[in-house]
């Protein structure tokens, strides 16, 4: 798949700052191009966080879609909790301010790798 490579890495943490372990992460996001794959769900998929609350997704950086500013989509549901169905940003995008959707508290944070991008975001949720 073309696209500049990005690893995500991160924790879901309760706020008591307890790692929630096996928590579920539903991602998906557009292409390079900022196109949805809506037929046969390229760039979606979910995975479950280890014991310590970790999770580490490996992707490209999405592209930028119509009217919107670059960002992955995500659900994460703790075991027993309800769902927390949210977006996480790019920092220093123009379309940021711009974006109705856009919240400051949903910034990765982004570097640059050797073999690409990485970035790092802690979810909390409820305990």
């Amino acid at each position: 798949m073309t696209g500049t490579p990005i690893v995500l890495t991160g924790q879901v943490l309760t706020t008591r700052c307890q790692p929630v372990s096996g928590a579920l992460l539903d991602w998906w996001h557009a292409d390079a191009n900022g196109n949805y794959d809506n037929d046969g769900y390229k760039l979606r998929g979910h995975q479950y966080t280890d014991k310590q609350g970790n999770f580490r997704l490996k992707t490209i950086v999405p592209g930028l879609y119509p009217g919107r500013t670059r960002h992955f989509h995500v659900k994460v549901k703790g075991p027993g909790k309800p769902v927390l169905t949210t977006q996480l940003y790019f920092p220093g995008e123009p379309g940021n301010e711009q974006d109705y959707i856009f919240k400051p508290a949903l910034l990765l944070d982004v570097s640059d790798g050797r073999a690409g991008k990485r970035a790092n975001f802690t979810f909390v949720l409820k305990a």
